[in-house]
């Protein structure tokens, strides 16, 4: 059986190499696009519900484009739809946001108009460098606040911490609301860690199982959940418990998620 979530086909387009294997009107290669908003939900079908986010500048396959709806497939292979008018043409990024968020301006000025508001992970495309801005295809943005895609952040845990909270939503993959497997993701994903996008996934995928004590950066699961580690008794975790990214302690969490019915931790992984 197929998994709908990374299954590129929808009964009228399919992706070319599903010829054979999935039933469709027509099979394609599909087109590229990147997200051109700060923020767009990628929906399980046209107009919701939301599975998770794509942030700006997020690479995309396009598959069909019918009635204001693009059927699309992300770099992390996940599949859903997004609405057209947050799709653009490519213009390849070269920095991404490092900070929890920051404002594209109208001018190399923090008094001129802001024209969005950036979350962490957002990817621009730096056309010149002033002195205390760059210039990027969205406007300018200081340069405090960007980070070259070639120099990915090394610690997860750092990453994770820099979302700490960030209120929880649920399908969530920005610093504007999260969910606990968009967490993992971003901190992931800015260390240029392939990251799946929701928890079972990312449970069968990451890391190796391990036994003793914890470590900064091992990561918990339980069904439907998980968590990272930032020392050996701290877990942080986007959590509808709190309704944010908060810290806990982590023998606290393990009790509490089994007592309101969630059940044990079913899988330590170690990256």
């Amino acid at each position: 059986m197929t998994d709908r979530r990374l299954t590129p086909a929808n009964g009228r387009v399919a992706a070319m190499h599903l010829a054979g294997q999935v039933e469709a009107e027509r099979y394609l290669e599909g087109w590229p696009a990147m997200v051109a908003v700060p923020v767009a939900d990628l929906c399980a079908a046209p107009d919701g519900p939301r599975d998770r986010q794509l942030l700006l500048g997020a690479a995309v396959t396009v598959f069909e484009d019918l009635d204001g709806w693009s059927f699309v497939q992300g770099g992390d292979g996940y599949v859903g739809y997004v609405s057209s008018d947050r799709l653009a043409t490519v213009t390849p990024p070269s920095h991404f946001v490092a900070a929890a968020a920051t404002h594209a301006y109208a001018e190399e000025d923090f008094k001129s108009p802001d024209l969005h508001g950036l979350p962490f992970g957002a990817r621009v495309t730096v056309l010149d460098e002033r002195r205390k801005f760059f210039e990027t295809n969205v406007g300018f943005v200081p340069k405090s606040h960007l980070r070259a895609l070639d120099r990915p952040f090394s610690d997860p845990a750092t990453v994770a911490q820099l979302h700490f909270g960030v209120p929880y939503l649920w399908g969530g993959n920005s610093t504007r609301g999260i969910d606990c497997s968009g967490l993992v993701a971003a901190a992931l994903e800015a260390c240029a860690i392939p990251c799946p996008a929701d928890s079972d996934m990312q449970q069968a995928d990451l890391g190796a199982p391990f036994e003793g004590a914890y470590q900064r950066g091992d990561l918990l699961f339980w069904r439907g959940h998980v968590g990272m580690m930032v020392d050996d008794t701290t877990l942080i975790h986007a959590n509808a418990h709190h309704m944010a990214t908060a810290y806990e302690p982590v023998e606290r969490a393990i009790l509490r998620i089994e007592a309101q019915g969630d059940g044990p931790v079913v899988a330590r992984k170690r990256l």
